[in-house]
């Protein structure tokens, strides 16, 4: 069995309890405005671009059998829509300005990377987290991983929106140690608008996970604007009160990472939807909503 990841990264210390290994895979049912890894989203390969690596060389002019690339007074330009994505351009881009973004590996093959900290997992009560993404939208590949996790003896996590079939959820949840369940907005309309995806069906997934008994970590995004108000606050301590296995909530405040990814794959900024900075709350909104959770008697974790 095969999937598909655009990374591997190690001493990971925010994806979970102790230090881990994140495995992040491709493909996602959401397209969230504020989404920190669109690279994530396609369950296809992708081309990152990187301006200012390039060094103006020609590699990528001679490599491309179809043509996109040219060198004009010194600058590279790109015409993505004749690319096939072959990725004969980043093999031969000396400085990875051209990257492909995604890899096919075995369940075996990660393992490897996996195995390679087993000593740093014993010392912390750490383990493996797989997150994307939406490891649902790979879910054969996604199980096979945390049976393989468990086998060898590891703590796993796993990061998820909840969309996805009840049954392809608890599938999941069953082979899971912890599940890191993303609470976008809870506000349906907004969450519609913003994310693509209905929100109803998050809840439910989440009500089945919990009455089964699985432990979660509510993970919920701050974003200015957006959804950093009371009114959501409120809703997010009303869906943790109702939860008798969740650990607390974790608040993420939106930073800007993703914006710049969105140029690295060749996508207009006018899709971003928001203006980017404006959307980063201040440390003292980030502190005021910590507060007003604790306040209503939710147990607000400080990382994961």
């Amino acid at each position: 069995m095969t999937g598909l990841i655009f990374d591997i990264q190690r001493f990971c210390i925010h994806d979970g309890p102790g230090i881990r290994t994140t495995v992040f895979l491709k493909g996602c049912p959401l397209a969230c405005l504020w989404c920190h890894n669109p690279e994530s989203q396609t369950t296809e390969k992708e081309l990152f671009y990187t301006p200012a690596l390039c060094i103006g060389c020609g590699g990528c002019v001679a490599a491309c059998p179809y043509g996109i690339h040219s060198v004009v007074d010194e600058a590279h330009v790109m015409d993505r829509s004749r690319c096939t994505l072959c990725f004969r351009c980043a093999d031969a881009c000396p400085t990875a300005a051209l990257e492909s973004v995604g890899r096919e590996v075995t369940v075996e093959d990660v393992m490897a990377e996996v195995e390679r900290d087993r000593v740093f997992y014993e010392q912390s009560d750490g383990g493996m987290t797989i997150s994307g993404g939406e490891p649902l939208a790979q879910a054969g590949f996604t199980n096979a991983l945390l049976d393989a996790a468990h086998g060898a003896g590891f703590h796993t996590c796993a990061e998820t929106c909840g969309l996805a079939s009840e049954e392809a959820v608890l599938d999941m949840a069953r082979r899971t140690d912890l599940l890191l369940w993303d609470l976008k907005d809870t506000d349906a309309d907004r969450h519609m608008r913003n994310t693509g995806g209905p929100l109803e069906t998050v809840l439910s997934n989440l009500t089945a996970v919990d009455r089964e008994g699985h432990e979660t970590l509510l993970r919920c995004i701050l974003v200015e604007g957006v959804n950093l108000e009371v009114e959501h606050l409120d809703g997010i301590a009303t869906v943790w009160a109702a939860l008798s296995h969740s650990r607390g909530v974790e608040l993420l405040p939106y930073h800007a990472l993703g914006r710049s990814k969105l140029e690295r794959l060749g996508r207009a900024v006018s899709e971003w939807g928001g203006a980017g900075d404006p959307w980063v709350p201040a440390p003292e909104r980030v502190e005021w909503a910590k507060a007003h959770l604790t306040e209503r008697g939710v147990r607000v974790v400080e990382g994961s």
